[in-house]
């Protein structure tokens, strides 16, 4: 593992979270493509031959020529504000899939506000695909906006649409997942409320040449046959440096699974791209809880980077929220999965009965076929808001692309509680603590600062308190003073204890785990600490 530190990344790294309560999901920031509003009904548009394959060739043909943004035309659609945005409901009746057969339906985002340019929504069917059109008779305009819409008014497109499907109860329609803003998705697991989003696609993430961001400006939704347990979605991407056809095939569940398969074609050579990019939001925890004022223990979407590598061996990575803006590469050949975690399921791990933290899902990330090697990357930004999505992880093959060149990646996301098991033979990262170092109650001269590690769970935990283990503790950029295990008394926990000092601005890189009788018993424990 490598540590980049870095001051490249701006806001534009952030959501703007919250502003979409009304229409059931969080919102990114976008472009600034403007389209005009037709007055009258449109004819009725014939449908198209549509495949997956036929897009990708679409696609590969776009990107051989220079990529074009589209022309600015004043509508009403213009001078949407937030709080205007606020005022705007589809209206049920309009989804599409209503019928009673259906187990999905589609729920279109308005235009307007962050969202300024179209994204086009068609409906496929035995192959062929039409565009779903959309009206201002598809949405309700509350109070005084009502006046200030054009009556029967035809949008150049949507922001985006949510699919709803039977989730948490068989009579109701609950959001499954939605696309909205650039290439941003979300999507939920039974019992979820939602907290991290994936991307299609990175580039350029926080490094020196400016970050790019893709955008999916088509969808394809094939219709389900009646009483369907999953739905195909295919979109097209577009930026100014490659094109792409991504295909999800989503199923609902106690995890909602996504096979997703991305065809990428680049019309220039990239320094970075992430494939599978992950973002989401860490606050602070016990590790980091004294930097805030706050009557709640802890507050993050996701609190760990986990990775399970080719051989089974798994890394637990705890997320931060540093000083400055870092970078951590993580070196792997053919990774089993990654993923952002929240690991903490109780209530009373967050306090918080508007957030309920404990309910956010987490997203892991199984290549479907051999990646080969690279790197799992973790950005890390550092904020005093929650409602700043600060943490960004993706996969860098280490080959990078050139222009004109072709990648494909196959990859299955599950989006769930996916709660660690105590009954597995690695004992897992239970919790990670940090405060000033030395004893208790003495003053502490020497600069140093503690972290402590508890392991729960596995083999570990059935040992007695004098069995013959040891802790496996790599220290580099620091000096360790001292370092402890032991098990805590009554309960199913190990814990390493290790007091560090390091010079000023440095960053000390950490690693632990546990072994005994010829065998690793505990998940690669590695943090970061950025001495202030």
């Amino acid at each position: 593992m490598a540590s980049v530190p870095t001051q490249s990344v701006h806001t534009t790294r952030r959501f703007v979270l919250g502003a979409m309560a009304a229409l059931g999901a969080s919102t990114v920031l976008g472009g600034r493509v403007h389209a005009q509003v037709a007055q009258s009904a449109p004819a009725p548009v014939e449908g198209k031959p549509f495949s997956f394959d036929i897009l990708t060739e679409q696609m590969k043909d776009l990107a051989t020529r220079p990529h074009q943004v589209a022309t600015k035309a004043e509508s009403f659609l213009d001078q949407l504000t937030y709080d205007d945005y606020q005022k705007i409901k589809f209206r049920d009746a309009s989804a599409p899939w209503i019928a009673e057969d259906s187990s999905f339906r589609v729920y279109p985002f308005h235009m307007g506000w962050l969202f300024e340019e179209p994204v086009l929504v068609l409906e496929v069917v035995d192959g062929t695909a039409t565009p779903m059109q959309f009206s201002t008779d598809d949405f309700e305009y509350i109070g005084d906006l009502a006046a200030r819409v054009p009556e029967h008014g035809t949008l150049p497109g949507v922001a985006g649409f949510r699919l709803n499907a039977p989730l948490n109860r068989a009579d109701l329609f609950d959001e499954v997942v939605a696309f909205l803003g650039a290439s941003y998705f979300r999507a939920l697991g039974r019992g979820n409320s939602y907290g991290l989003s994936a991307r299609g696609l990175a580039i350029n993430t926080a490094l020196a040449a400016g970050e790019e961001f893709p955008r999916f400006s088509r969808f394809y939704l094939e219709k389900p046959v009646p009483f369907a347990r999953e739905v195909v979605v295919t979109a097209a991407l577009e930026s100014a440096t490659c094109t792409g056809a991504y295909q999800f095939v989503i199923r609902p569940g106690t995890e909602t699974v996504m096979e997703v398969t991305a065809r990428l074609f680049f019309r220039n050579a990239v320094d970075e791209i992430g494939v599978a990019p992950l973002t989401s939001m860490f606050l602070f925890s016990e590790k980091n809880r004294a930097s805030f004022d706050d009557y709640r223990p802890n507050v993050h979407d996701s609190e760990g980077l986990m990775i399970v590598r080719r051989d089974g061996d798994v890394i637990w990575r705890p997320l931060n929220n540093p000083v400055r803006l870092t970078g951590s590469y993580f070196a792997e050949d053919g990774p089993q999965s990654f993923g952002l975690m929240q690991r903490s399921r109780d209530f009373e791990a967050y306090q918080d009965a508007s957030a309920h933290y404990e309910k956010r899902p987490s997203l892991l990330i199984e290549p479907m076929s051999d990646w080969g090697k690279g790197a799992v990357r973790l950005v890390e930004i550092p904020t005093d808001l929650e409602a700043n999505d600060n943490i960004v992880a993706f996969w860098v093959p280490e080959a990078k692309v050139q222009a004109g060149e072709m990648r494909e990646f196959a990859y299955r996301m599950r989006w769930g509680m996916i709660e660690p098991d105590w009954n597995e033979d690695l004992a897992f990262v239970y919790e990670t603590r940090s405060g000033v170092g030395g004893v208790s109650g003495v003053e502490n001269t020497d600069g140093s600062r503690k972290f402590v590690v508890d392991f729960g769970g596995g083999l570990l935990a059935t040992l007695p308190d004098d069995a013959k283990v040891e802790a496996v503790v790599n220290i580099s950029g620091g000096e360790i003073v001292s370092q402890t295990l032991s098990k805590i008394p009554g309960e199913p926990i190990w814990r390493v204890v290790i007091d560090l000092k390091g010079t000023k601005d440095s960053v000390v890189e950490m690693g632990a785990h546990v072994r005994g009788y010829g065998r690793k018993l505990t998940e690669n424990w590695l943090y970061q600490w950025i001495v202030a």
